[in-house]
């Protein structure tokens, strides 16, 4: 006889299994996926730590705190010579407004005008000449150095009342660092604080502008040794003509001139007060 509590047994029985058969087909397939995953992410995880070791970060950021490889900060050489930052003295000369030639004699030449210098407008052309003392290239830097020096000797009374306008074209000259302006600048400016009896007080409030540079510069002096020095035939040589400045400056400057020149340049010494 056939039981009817048996049969039922053997239904949930067979239920029982295909339940366990489903549920163990599943696991395999999503731990073989899972797997599977696991192997293709593994290169791309290698890859990237391989990226994130090999980058470079600049330094002084976030991200160098946690990179092994830093870029080091770039060296900077505070006596390389800087490019010009202006061009109009250049501009106006090649277009032909300004007053002056150049007079070709039989062995020299000289620098010719065009107009009389009590004609001029000192308050735009005296810091335009003084703007093309940072070019080195010629007739550019013949006719500004020596058309400077013409307007400065021939009118001196009319330069000091100019001063606010014509320490920014020095200044910029100084920060070329280019020797052979700097030279060309200094005796300008040592033309300037001689002039007049009141140059030498009113240049005071602009040395915070024009000395620093010449700190850098204090120092470099050509060691020949047993040879000669011909650039002080020319007075070229630099540091000899720094030094030269200063003491200038000092002697026209009155007594609160050394203390200036002191906080800017602390190796200065005085050759007033000895």
């Amino acid at each position: 006889m056939f039981d009817r509590n048996d049969g039922q047994s053997l239904t949930m029985r067979q239920a029982g299994q295909q339940q366990y058969q489903q549920e163990s087909g599943s696991s395999r397939s999503s731990s073989g996926s899972d797997g599977r995953s696991a192997r293709r992410g593994q290169p791309h995880q290698i890859r990237s730590a391989r990226q994130s070791s090999s980058t470079v970060v600049p330094a002084f950021t976030i991200r160098s705190a946690s990179q092994s490889r830093v870029q080091p900060p770039k060296r900077v050489n505070v006596f390389a010579e800087r490019p010009s930052p202006s061009l109009a003295f250049r501009r106006i000369y090649q277009r032909g407004d300004l007053p002056v030639c150049i007079v070709h004699e039989s062995r020299l030449y000289r620098l010719g005008w065009k107009v009389e210098l009590d004609t001029l407008d000192y308050e735009h052309y005296l810091p335009l000449f003084l703007d093309g003392l940072c070019e080195t290239q010629h007739p550019h830097e013949f006719l500004a150095r020596k058309g400077a020096e013409d307007l400065i000797t021939r009118a001196p009374d009319r330069v000091t009342p100019l001063l606010p306008v014509i320490i920014p074209p020095l200044r910029r000259a100084l920060n070329t660092r280019n020797p052979r302006v700097i030279c060309s600048t200094l005796k300008i400016i040592q033309l300037i604080a001689t002039c007049s009896k009141e140059s030498g007080r009113a240049f005071l409030p602009y040395y915070k502008s024009l000395l620093p540079i010449l700190n850098l510069f204090k120092s470099i002096n050509l060691n020949q040794g047993d040879g000669i020095d011909y650039s002080q035939q020319k007075n070229s040589n630099l540091g000899d003509l720094i030094q030269e400045t200063l003491e200038m400056l000092e002697k026209s400057g009155g007594s609160a001139a050394f203390v200036l020149i002191k906080n800017m340049i602390p190796t200065y010494e005085s050759c007033v007060w000895k």
